[in-house]
């Protein structure tokens, strides 16, 4: 019997399913409702109902991923478990303080700061101190600590994050906090920030293990009955799940640091762009993932992501390594409105999925994007392979009502005007990763997907000039997919200040091999094979009296005078390419790290067979859709794209239309379906 690999993605209105035979690289795929009370319900649903479907046992599944928003649930819409905060004498509003910003687009002047998730009242002071070199000036109080632990117990607040100054250098006062609460307070969950986040930065530091202990409770739940609900089934394979940074950890350390879990299922779909670029012959991409209610867009450079330190989950900086992902309130059910001088905005409303659009039928009263697309024919009037029938002449009223009519426009120009709207604002967000960050997007190819992308993705890839869109087979399902591809990751860090000219390179190699010994210690845990290992070593710099830090690796093997010189040279390149200078300044280390890989076995995607149809064989006929650099609307050729076979060639305008998603091909572009299935476009 063959072997399988399932992936199942969690998200807010529909669970995506995945089920890959291992031997021959073909799959199936299976969108099921998601069931918001209890996650866990959908998921074993869907997987039982894919694996019957295709009369695959449960035993023959050997690999099992996951990525999941329950961590980033809880942290948006605040319904963690509440948290009791210890932190040293004298830091008691840390969190209140914060930084003296505000997000990078609020008006300053209607701006108001977010509530913190830890009211003052629930942070508790600890006399102790240690110093920045890991010095114990002040030893721990451990009747504080015991106080601490019997009030947190009769409040019943079991879930306790710990951050105590410079906890990152010496560990042990922390350390020694969790023993008095395994006495006092056996029950208790604790997040230590020596555990969570090693580093420096006492706001940045104490916010991350907070909502690591925000949500450590409820995932830890999740993740524990879904483990025994596997287990009766007879399902054997670990329970994987997707992280922040691209990479895949065990249940176990998962429900330790949920935190890292924050941006699970955006970090997937990065990595299905990275694999269809890498089918597709591409080096250099940017992934464009347009839902129902936003839009996640991240660069890859040679089929690498891009890793920021500056990342955030809702109101709040998280300085963990993670994809660097730009979201923005950008997808098919944004609505349309005008604001009270009468300019059209679109997003980040949402009309969700209920009472969503208008052509829904389900409540729905505020135009959208999915109407504006079905009043121009840019969709078809029955998606989802028949299962839902849309209203196109209440999508086209609410656009005449609500747009239309007040602006003095007809009903087409008010439509593309609400899809030019949310393109530029989503190309926005495409300089935001690019441009913003070094890059020139026209080096960069746009991989579409989710179920609205790869509809708008050309009218975006022309406003910023890029060559070429690609859009994978089953684009609604690529984040599922992309679980599939993925390696272990975990990543361990630590702060240690060095300042030329007395590097102590001693001292900072010791410490690249205690991280890298926890590095080990874990994918032991993990138990990957020798030979599938691979640990890399990186450090922040900066120039003296900056205050922040640029990620370089590290040149070499283990730290030496040479070794330094390369790594700071490659500071200063880097500094170039990103702010567009380097200084003659002295170079300090700041935090080192070590990024722990355990590679898994190929999970490849099978290529197309090659007795497919032709287009004029696939073509399901034409209907009237409309193109502004057309002059309005044009007789189109419609596509069923999964008949396609290899090598075919469409020119535009075309549309190509599948279970899970509807590829428009504008006027002067033309589109290749290559080996695997992707369809590339680009304009003639």
């Amino acid at each position: 019997m063959d072997d399988y690999a399932l992936a199942v993605d969690v998200g807010g209105t529909f669970t995506d399913i995945v089920l890959l035979n291992l031997a021959t690289g073909d799959f199936r795929l299976l969108k099921t409702p998601s069931t918001p009370d209890d996650p866990s319900r959908g998921f074993i649903t869907g997987i039982s109902r894919i694996l019957n479907e295709s009369d695959v046992t449960y035993s023959q599944v050997r690999r099992l991923f996951h990525g999941t928003t329950i961590a980033t649930n809880a942290i948006l819409e605040g319904k963690g478990t509440p948290v009791g905060v210890l932190v040293s004498e004298g830091f008691k509003y840390v969190l209140e303080i914060g930084r003296h910003s505000m997000a990078r687009l609020a008006n300053p002047h209607v701006w108001v700061k977010p509530e913190r998730p830890v009211p003052p009242e629930r942070i508790l002071e600890i006399p102790e101190r240690t110093a920045f070199d890991g010095a114990i000036i002040n030893t721990l109080d451990e009747d504080a600590v015991r106080m601490a632990a019997a009030r947190f117990r009769d409040e019943g607040i079991e879930s306790i994050a710990v951050s105590l100054t410079h906890s990152y250098a010496n560990s042990a006062n922390e350390i020694r906090v969790r023993e008095l609460f395994q006495d006092e307070f056996p029950e208790a969950h604790l997040s230590l920030s020596s555990e969570v986040l090693p580093v420096f930065r006492e706001y940045e530091r104490t916010i991350t293990t907070v909502l690591n202990a925000y949500v450590m409770p409820r995932v830890s739940y999740y993740i524990e009955n879904l483990d025994r609900d596997l287990r009766e089934l007879g399902v054997e394979a670990p329970l994987l799940i997707m992280k922040s940074n691209g990479g895949v950890i065990g249940s176990e350390t998962a429900t330790r640091q949920p935190v890292y879990t924050g941006l699970s299922g955006p970090a997937a779909g990065v990595m299905s762009a990275i694999d269809v670029a890498k089918n597709a012959g591409i080096e250099d991409c940017i992934s464009f993932d347009m839902g129902g209610t936003s839009t996640d867009v991240s660069l890859v450079n040679r089929r690498t992501p891009t890793i920021t330190l500056s990342g955030e989950l809702g109101d709040w900086p998280v300085q963990l390594p993670i994809l660097d992902i730009a979201t923005i309130g950008a997808g098919g059910g944004s609505i349309a409105w005008l604001t009270a001088a009468g300019n059209l905005n679109v997003g980040p409303r949402s009309a969700g999925a209920v009472p969503g659009p208008v052509c829904y039928g389900l409540g729905g009263t505020e135009p959208t994007v999915t109407d504006a697309n079905l009043a121009l024919g840019r969709i078809n009037d029955t998606i989802a392979g028949g299962a839902l029938t849309l209203d196109v002449a209440a999508a086209r009223e609410a656009i005449r009502e609500k747009i239309a009519t007040p602006l003095g426009l007809d009903l087409e120009r008010a439509a593309h005007g609400i899809i030019q709207i949310v393109n530029y604002n989503m190309m926005g967000a495409i300089r935001n990763v690019s441009v913003e960050r070094g890059h020139d997007p026209r080096r960069f190819a746009l991989v579409a997907f989710g179920g609205a992308g790869p509809m708008h993705s050309i009218g975006v890839a022309r406003l910023l000039d890029m060559p070429t869109v690609v859009a994978p087979p089953s684009p609604g399902v690529a984040s599922a997919y992309g679980l599939l591809v993925a390696d272990f990751k975990n990543d361990y860090a630590r702060t240690s200040v060095q300042k030329p000219p007395g590097y102590d390179l001693a001292a900072m190699e010791t410490i690249f091999r205690e991280l890298e010994g926890e590095a080990v210690h874990w994918l032991d845990s993990e138990q990957v094979p020798a030979g599938r290992r691979e640990l890399t070593r990186s450090a922040d710099l900066r120039y003296a009296h900056q205050g922040f830090e640029v990620t370089v690796e590290m040149a070499g093997g283990a730290v030496q005078a040479d070794s330094l010189d390369a790594t700071i040279e490659h500071f200063h390149r880097e500094h170039d390419r990103l702010f567009g200078f380097s200084l003659d300044q002295p170079v300090e280390f700041v935090t080192l790290r070590v990024t722990a890989w355990g590679h898994l076995e190929s999970a490849g995607m099978a290529p197309l067979p090659s007795e497919l149809s032709s287009p004029p064989e696939a073509m399901l006929g034409q209907r009237q859709v409309y193109f502004d650099d057309a002059g309005g609307f044009v007789s189109c050729d419609i596509y069923h794209r999964a008949m396609l076979a290899p090598g075919s060639a469409i020119d535009g305008p075309a549309i190509l239309e599948n279970v899970d998603s509807t590829v428009v091909i504008d006027p002067g572009w033309q589109a290749r379906i290559d080996g695997y299935g992707n369809c590339i476009m680009r304009p003639v």
